[in-house]
């Protein structure tokens, strides 16, 4: 009997990491203007731009991050900022996150599921909501 119960336990825990890895890869917005790579740091996750169709300005400069209100951030380059912190495994989905908004330097606490292999990522603005559906890539 014991040795059932360990089998169930390793199986669960198991299974869980599995479904906890899936978010992790490189993502395609569903502009197409943008790819994520989300990772895992710790028991979190993370995303960061790692690709823009437009990385640079008609000036051949990179494109920062303009609208940051913290003004001293604003010099980043877009590559490489990370959009998605904080975000931990639960209920089947990834939660108690957040998503920058680089276009508008606001920030929006974020849910993020998967949905028929696509990532459903919604922000929220009090009751308000946007989702968007990312696509994975190689």
């Amino acid at each position: 009997m014991k040795k059932i119960i360990l089998i169930i336990a390793i199986f669960a825990f198991t299974n869980n990491s599995f479904a906890q890895q899936q978010i992790v890869g490189k993502w395609l917005a569903d502009d197409g203007e943008g790819i994520t790579e989300i990772y895992q740091q710790d028991n979190h996750f993370y995303g960061k731009i790692i690709w823009l169709k437009k990385p640079n300005d008609e000036k051949e400069k990179p494109f920062t991050d303009t609208e940051n209100p913290d003004k001293s951030k604003r010099i980043q380059p877009l590559l490489g900022l990370v959009i998605l912190k904080g975000f931990v495994y639960k209920n089947n989905q990834w939660e108690n996150g957040t998503i920058y908004d680089p276009e508008s330097g606001k920030t929006y606490t974020c849910t993020i599921w998967i949905s028929d292999g696509k990532l459903k990522v919604r922000g929220y603005w009090g009751i308000f909501y946007q989702t968007q559906t990312w696509t994975k890539t190689k």
